[in-house]
């Protein structure tokens, strides 16, 4: 049996059709889910991705678009993004990731999926190839893809002392005028997370922008300074 129909199986043998459309309405979801919650579904993907291991990058990208492509419920989409952390793919989690990566942003184009994209396999890429990585994330803060713009601002979240200041004031600068909810939640929220490294200059950046920021993002980077 195939990596996809076993999850499939299990996936479905697990469902509740009650949890199932309560999920699909919260979500906004197209796509139907089988209704697994989050930590079964997460025993899951554990127990039958247990012994995968690519022989290589193609091999590993073409098992991810397999599941993402051939979904028919969200939660074979969630299966995907599991295979993208999977310690068998460490090895190739390098720069030539990102289109594999920019397809899950652009056709998955929601927060629940774009999020764990941009915010725990990107900043990974970011560390194994800052130069290319930093080029690529400028260049998406200002193409016309919301959910790309949203994963540029958002995708050094998790790096801590290693946030390129430079870099998340490029990406947070062409969403400055925008309307849009996710751009201007991504800019507060990555404020936020910078403010915890440096109140001040957080404190200050916010200030220096006065009305180009909007409220929301304004809130949300002060959220947590006194």
């Amino acid at each position: 049996m195939t990596l996809q129909a076993e999850l499939r199986r299990r996936l479905k043998a697990l469902g509740d059709p009650k949890d199932a459309a309560q999920m699909q309405r919260y979500m906004k979801s197209a796509l139907p889910y089988f209704g697994v919650k989050s930590t079964p579904m997460r025993a899951v993907f554990r127990e039958v991705m247990a012994g995968y291991a690519p022989a290589s990058a193609a091999a590993w990208k073409r098992d991810v678009l397999t599941l993402w492509r051939g979904a028919g419920h969200r939660e074979e989409r969630y299966a995907a993004l599991a295979l993208c952390a999977h310690r068998g793919a460490r090895a190739f989690q390098r720069f030539e990731a990102l289109p594999l990566y920019e397809e899950l942003i652009v056709t998955g184009a929601w927060w629940d999926l774009v999020d764990e994209v941009a915010g725990s396999r990107l900043p990974v890429l970011l560390q194994a190839d800052r130069v290319a990585m930093t080029k690529a994330m400028r260049t998406w803060s200002r193409c016309g893809d919301l959910w790309k713009r949203r994963a540029s601002i958002i995708c050094q979240l998790k790096l801590n002392d290693e946030i390129d200041l430079e870099l998340l004031y490029d990406c947070i600068e062409p969403s400055l005028s925008s309307k849009e909810f996710f751009l201007r939640t991504a800019i507060g929220w990555a404020l936020r997370q910078y403010a915890k490294r440096d109140p001040d200059e957080v404190a200050r950046y916010v200030e220096e922008m006065g009305e180009r920021l909007s409220g929301l993002s304004r809130r949300e980077a002060l959220k947590h300074i006194v």
